[in-house]
Parts: C-alpha cells; sequence; structure tokens
C-alpha cells in the first residue's frame, strides 16, 4: 500500500475515481485566538497492489506541536477493504475524501494531521496557524529581461 497524495483542502470528491481537489493550503490566518476553521477536507488517494489485499484500519489524528490530540470527538477511525487486484490491472486505487467541521486552533503554532494505517503512521499533513489578516496572493515582481 502507497499513499499517493495526502492533503489540506477547501473541498475534494472522488468522480469515477479521479481524486478532484480544490483549494489546498497550508496556512490558517485568525484574527485572534482560541480559533476555529469553519470547514476543511482531507484528500487522501491510496494505491494497492495483490499483496494488499484485506482489511487495513485507518487513523487520522490531529496534533499540536508537542503531539496533544486536538478533535474534539478523537481521531477519526476506519477501515478499507481490498479485494484482489483484477487480472487486467496492475494495481487499484481508491480516493477517501475526509470532511472535518470546527477544526480547533488554541493557539497560533504548528499542527498537523497524522495519518495511521494498521498502527503506523503513513503520512504527516503540517498545517500552521497564524494571528494577523492573511495577507492575500503573494505577487512577484515582474520579470525584467535583458
Amino acid at each position: 500500500m502507497e499513499l499517493l497524495t495526502s492533503v489540506i483542502c477547501d473541498s475534494a470528491s472522488d468522480y469515477h475515481g479521479k481524486l478532484c481537489i480544490l483549494g489546498a493550503f497550508d496556512t490558517v490566518w485568525s484574527a485572534k485566538f482560541p480559533s476555529q476553521h469553519p470547514h476543511c477536507t482531507l484528500a487522501l488517494r491510496f494505491l494497492f497492489t495483490g499483496s494488499d489485499m484485506g482489511k487495513h484500519d485507518f487513523k487520522v489524528v490531529f496534533v499540536d506541536a508537542d503531539g496533544k490530540e486536538l478533535l474534539p470527538k478523537g481521531p477519526l477511525k476506519f477501515g478499507i477493504q481490498i479485494g484482489p487486484v483484477p487480472d487486467e490491472q496492475y494495481f487499484l486505487s481508491r480516493n477517501l475524501v475526509v470532511n472535518i467541521q470546527g477544526l480547533p486552533l488554541p493557539e497560533p503554532g504548528q499542527y498537523a494531521f497524522n495519518i495511521h494505517c494498521n498502527g503506523e503512521v503513513i503520512s504527516r499533513i503540517p498545517l500552521q496557524a497564524v494571528q494577523g489578516l492573511n495577507p492575500g496572493p503573494r505577487q512577484d515582481p515582474p520579470s525584467s529581461k535583458t
């Protein structure tokens, strides 16, 4: 099993096996703390081969820089059952879209979504919370051609 994509975004969907991602980000701005980010989505894409048949148990844990778990209802847990890869294929891919409402951000700092599979961390998706107003998109100066 391989995790091909893991990203925090505004929204995502699985459209006939295609993972559609909108608004990937790694920074949340807030004028004051504690704060909550109203909505975000984790978009994950997995690749499975014939040796990955069976059930895989996953857990998503949102932690602060000290490793303290922050989701009010605890980690998100789910399983994926993988059957045999059809003869005409080399692998199977599966998309997972996890919507999260009211993400708690107690203070400015570094956070992460840790993705666990069968008890092992397979990905860490960083998120930073910054106090202040979002400065908007960075404007690169025009290039000068000589």
